[in-house]
């Protein structure tokens, strides 16, 4: 009573309203921790994003994820992952493309598409859920934890097969790492159609840099162009995700998904591609897009319950193993029947 007599609103949902703050604290510690697991010898190769969604794992399935934290987890997961998103768009260039040239692109967008109806197809065999389907092929086709955290804001899956589906891309793309070298070495094929392999057909954008490096720096640095160009089909692969859950009148969360955060990536591609932008600022705008994202994967691993994950068994495993030869292959198959990056 002696608060609503002295005019102090008593507005209880306000008082007791939780912060973000502890859970923005947390995800961003999970983030550092992550970046610095990467100056240890042997872990170099692994993105933080994919090591972030360990930690936050590790911590949910042994302490429990704090009910303080929720918020903060929460905001990370939504409104972080699509500024990261957004961001992402300032490392790609319009020249980038040119520099694949008009062949490798073809191979590119082949490779990709034919991934992903091949992995979607496989996966309707299995049996598996749509949503961790379009997962397994959106990480195998497209670039990895980045494409399967941005499709999922369209296919809106469960936290455990988001998991489940980087945990395919981080061993698949492994083995490229190992694989892919050794079969370009035997193959005695040129450093810009080796280079054009790896960066069409390896998951993600760090293991490109490790297996395409392996053989030379004109290997190393066109591999990662043609990766980087790869990256560019994110936006129009999540805008059609997004039309056809509309068209199904997928309404789960109050509505169709409409990724408007993927037009933000697109301008992004056009401020890069002007030039205007100081090359100073590179590395900063590059950490930062990373570390965002690296706060948004520790948030999914902080909601992620291992027995869950368990639970879906080895279909999945499977669908990202045929996934990942399939890519190599074709890749391999069309850079050989083309000649692209002949000398």
């Amino acid at each position: 009573m002696g608060l609503a007599m002295s005019g102090i609103p008593m507005n209880i949902t306000t008082i007791r309203r939780p912060s973000i703050w502890f859970g923005l604290l947390l995800t961003a510690t999970i983030a550092c921790g992550a970046f610095a697991l990467r100056q240890l010898p042997g872990i170099g190769v692994l993105s933080p994003l994919i090591l972030s969604i360990l930690i936050g794992m590790a911590i949910h399935n042994s302490v429990g994820t704090p009910s303080i934290a929720r918020p903060g987890v929460t905001f990370s997961l939504k409104r972080l992952l699509r500024l990261g998103i957004i961001l992402l768009g300032l490392q790609l260039t319009v020249s980038q493309v040119i520099a694949v040239g008009w062949t490798g692109l073809g191979i590119i967008v082949v490779t990709l598409s034919s991934t992903f109806l091949f992995t979607k197809w496989l996966g309707h065999r299995l049996g598996l859920p749509r949503q961790l389907t379009e997962l397994i092929a959106a990480g195998t086709s497209i670039c990895g934890a980045s494409a399967i955290i941005a499709t999922n804001t369209v296919t809106r899956a469960r936290d455990e097969h988001v998991a489940y589906a980087v945990a395919c891309v981080t061993v698949f793309g492994s083995l490229s790492m190992v694989c892919l070298p050794l079969l370009g070495g035997a193959l005695d094929m040129g450093p810009k159609a080796y280079g054009l392999w790896t960066g069409a057909s390896i998951h993600e954008v760090a293991q490109v840099v490790a297996a395409s490096f392996q053989q030379g720096d004109e290997a190393g640095q066109f591999g990662t162009v043609a990766k980087l160009t790869r990256v560019m089909m994110l936006a129009p692969m999540v805008l059609l995700l997004g039309a056809l859950a509309a068209r199904r009148g997928d309404r789960s969360g109050g509505g169709a998904p409409i990724p408007w955060f993927v037009f933000g990536f697109i301008a992004m591609v056009g401020v890069a591609s002007t030039g205007l932008l100081p090359e100073a600022l590179t590395p900063w705008t590059n950490g930062l897009t990373q570390f965002l994202l690296a706060m948004a994967l520790a948030a999914m691993g902080l909601e992620t319950d291992l027995r869950k994950l368990a639970a879906e068994g080895l279909r999945p495993a499977l669908l990202g193993a045929a996934s990942w030869i399939f890519i190599s292959g074709v890749g391999l198959g069309l850079i050989l029947l083309t000649g692209a990056g002949a000398p």
